[in-house]
């Protein structure tokens, strides 16, 4: 049988977390895991991770998460916010997603990204409608 990896990183040609480079490493109700390497096209015109890549890899991780939790249903994300606490111009980021809550209608989330050295650079918190 096909891991769900496999899958999902099948699925995802043309999406945006392709185009940003994102793979998932880890896919289970509890915890979505997923990597990038930084490039050029990530950086605000400072050198830096543009804080939008942070709010893309949360939300795309946490989506993934809300949608291992329900049944013939999907999920959407209503409200996310980001604190960008270490800049990164280089290396790798690694995300993970954990379940605040999982609700019939809403679901919250908490997502870590940290660099290579294992810092938190950026935490963020979705909540997603069950629709």
């Amino acid at each position: 049988m096909e891991d769900k990896i496999e899958i999902l990183n099948r699925q995802s040609p043309g999406t945006l977390g392709d185009l940003i480079g994102l793979k998932f490493t880890l896919l289970t109700k509890d915890e979505v895991r997923g990597e990038l390497v930084v490039e050029k096209k990530h950086q605000q015109p400072f050198g830096r991770v543009h804080g939008g890549l942070n709010v893309t890899i949360a939300e795309s991780l946490a989506s993934v998460g809300g949608w291992l939790n329900v049944k013939e249903k999907e999920v959407v994300g209503i409200e996310i916010n980001a604190n960008h606490l270490k800049g990164v111009s280089s290396g790798k980021l690694f995300g993970s997603a954990k379940p605040i809550r999982i609700g019939q209608k809403i679901q919250v989330w908490n997502v870590e990204i940290k660099n290579d050295e294992g810092e938190l650079t950026c935490v963020s918190r979705i909540t997603l409608a069950v629709i």
